[in-house]
């Protein structure tokens, strides 16, 4: 059985080195690309993000990104977002008082922690539901790297009943905020995987085994 492709976008911003090097060490076949077909054609998709919201929908657009995830995602087809490429997904981000669109994909709006301490940088624990498939076999005390100050702090889509509703992650820093989303072939986390270690490594075996 060959192994999983999986495509990294490059879109000018997120940590491509430690990304692609994580994602390797699962055993899959990852390529950095912001080549539209690549990225098409890939079994999974992973779009990473660092810094603001707004420069990093600029960039996304800039390689039409914001079109790949959507074809895919018509498609059936897996897509990962990390950090500032989860926050990207949703339908708005606002820093200092600046709203910018997002790609829409989830109504929601990404806005800042209300935190004593900012940014949240650090170790943390999430709540995962059980029927989550990228914290399955990790334990409920597992602590993930987190570096943001800026997140979705309720969920605002509502689930019809026809379609299994999403499973949603939780974590906590001044108030409780999305710490992943797994939605159909659309998943996403606001911690960096890539940088916590064994749990993040097997969170990103989960998912590559679920292509």
């Amino acid at each position: 059985m060959s192994a999983s492709t999986i495509a990294v976008l490059d879109y000018g911003s997120g940590n491509l080195h430690s990304a692609t090097r994580a994602l390797a060490r699962t055993g899959a076949s990852v390529e950095v690309t912001s080549d539209i077909q690549t990225a098409l054609d890939a079994d999974g998709l992973v779009v990473p993000g660092v810094g603001a919201f707004s420069a990093c929908m600029e960039g996304l657009k800039a390689v039409r990104g914001e079109r790949i995830i959507g074809r895919r995602l018509a498609g059936g087809r897996p897509v990962l977002g990390i950090c500032v490429g989860m926050q990207i997904l949703f339908e708005r981000g606002v820093e200092f008082g600046v709203e910018a669109e997002g790609c829409g994909e989830w109504p929601g709006t990404v806005d800042h922690l209300k935190a004593d301490v900012l940014p949240h940088m650090g170790w943390n624990t999430v709540e995962a539901p059980e029927n989550s498939t990228l914290f399955a076999g990790l334990d409920a005390d597992t602590r993930f790297y987190f570096v943001h100050s800026y997140a979705v702090q309720k969920w605002e889509l509502p689930t019809p009943e026809r379609i299994a509703p999403p499973a949603l992650t939780w974590a906590d820093h001044g108030g409780r905020f999305l710490a992943a989303v797994e939605n159909g072939a659309l998943s996403a986390t606001q911690f960096h995987p890539e940088k916590s270690g064994d749990a993040g490594a097997e969170l990103l075996e989960n998912w590559v085994k679920s292509l």
